[in-house]
């Protein structure tokens, strides 16, 4: 396979490595009861790893306070700084402060306050396919400021947000500018570094925060190369554990005022004590990921594998995409199965996460995902009524989709099943009508 084929259609994992990367993770082919079933609600959920799973109930365990001077403490301790270290790994982050919360929704609110009550400014920007808790977050800080909340447009031929469209709208009285990095309806990439590059051309000391919750697990993030002032991710999307939000703030976000314990430092965002499986479970997604890479590399420093884990994740699902969207292995694609719509069917993927929003010509999305789920497979309706969906789906003009989500851990045999009960349901809803 030629280099450029490769990148335009994905790389599927070796069947060896494939068998040994499902057997990382918790209920790939069968749920907690042991029934047989497709999870393809990775964008809403997500498959945790075992090492992660076990790690949590081992460190959770431990009852010992962190900030102690004995033995177990000081272990506590060492586990929380290797973890930090190593969201600094995933992230590529130099300096700044790593911030633990209990979600990642959470972080994001804290990280716009802070921006927006001490940066002065007249006009925030966003986009209008922001997950609630950047949107919302911008819309009531900009309102307790008095700021102008400027909405980049959405372009229903990628699925995503121009970087012509965003960056418009920033102009040397723009305090905060906030952006997703991949659309957890579409799948569509933003090009984060042109954004980044192309605003701070207009305003050199623009604060950016950006919400890489959906993006981190299927693709590289460098802020070496995306020098932004804040970003979360979500550890459960990323193999790990519910019930805990990681994000990093630079330095100068760091220092602004913010909600902390007088006593602290003036760049610790913490409130109270972290609890140390938080941490845990991160190192065991990032050795994870640096197993991954160490297939495919001769390297031995952590980001140089962490890095070519994610790059083969991202060929990988690349090639899970191509297959359900024109076929694999006789069985066809979701473009040509007769009563199927694919939605913003951007051509190019590359600038696309594993995500892909289908619906039907004789039933509605609620429909379909109960005709799916009786058939052991799991998806989910975005719908228009929905907090989550309205404000995406209606700048794209969509009243529903039903998103289908997998993950890496998925194999293209996998993609085949899916789309042979797509086709069932498709000609079972024709013949119904």
């Amino acid at each position: 396979m030629s280099a450029n084929t490769q990148r335009a259609n994905g790389l599927a994992f070796p069947d060896a490595l494939m068998r040994e990367v499902k057997q990382r993770f918790l209920h790939v082919d069968h749920d907690h009861n042991g029934r047989e079933r497709l999870y393809f609600d990775n964008a809403g959920g997500s498959f945790r790893l075992k090492a992660a799973a076990e790690r949590f109930a081992q460190v959770d365990a431990v009852p010992d306070n962190a900030e102690r001077i004995h033995a177990t403490a000081v272990e506590l301790q060492q586990i929380q700084a290797r973890a930090t270290a190593d969201v600094r790994t995933i992230l590529n982050a130099r300096g700044g402060s790593v911030y633990a919360s209990l979600t990642a929704s959470g972080a994001m609110f804290d990280m716009v306050r802070a921006v927006a009550e001490n940066v002065p400014g007249t006009n925030m920007v966003t986009t209008v396919l922001e997950h609630p808790s950047s949107f919302d977050a911008m819309s009531l800080y900009a309102g307790k400021s008095g700021c102008e909340l400027r909405v980049a447009k959405s372009n229903p031929e990628t699925g995503g947000v121009d970087a012509d469209e965003i960056v418009r709208l920033v102009d040397k009285d723009t305090c905060l500018l906030n952006v997703i990095y991949a659309s957890n309806i579409s799948g569509a990439k933003l090009d984060m570094e042109q954004i980044v590059r192309r605003a701070r051309e207009i305003k050199p000391d623009l604060y950016i925060v950006v919400d890489a919750v959906q993006h981190a697990p299927h693709g590289l993030i460098d802020l070496q190369k995306t020098p932004v002032d804040g970003i979360n991710m979500a550890p459960y999307k990323f193999f790990g554990c519910r019930g805990s939000g990681l994000s990093w703030v630079s330095d100068r976000a760091a220092l602004l005022p913010h909600h902390k314990l007088a006593g602290k430092k003036p760049d610790f965002w913490d409130l109270g004590s972290s609890a140390p499986w938080q941490f845990a479970v991160v190192t065991e997604i990032v050795d994870y990921v640096c197993w991954l890479g160490g297939h495919f590399c001769d390297a031995t420093g952590r980001r140089a594998l962490f890095e070519a884990g994610i790059a083969h994740i991202e060929l990988h699902e690349r090639a899970l995409l191509s297959a359900l969207l024109d076929g694999s292995g006789g069985a066809t694609g979701l473009r040509g199965i007769e009563g199927v719509k694919v939605f913003l069917d951007h051509p190019d993927l590359t600038k696309r996460d594993l995500i892909i929003g289908i619906g039907f010509e004789h039933i509605d999305c609620t429909q379909a995902v109960v005709e799916y789920g009786l058939r052991g497979v799991t998806v989910y309706e975005r719908v228009a009524s929905s907090i989550y969906s309205k404000r995406m789906l209606d700048s794209f003009g969509l009243e529903g989709t039903v998103r289908v989500s997998p993950l890496h851990c998925h194999s293209v045999a996998d993609m085949e099943k899916f789309l042979q009960v797509t086709w069932e349901i498709a000609v079972g809803a024709g013949s119904a009508r």
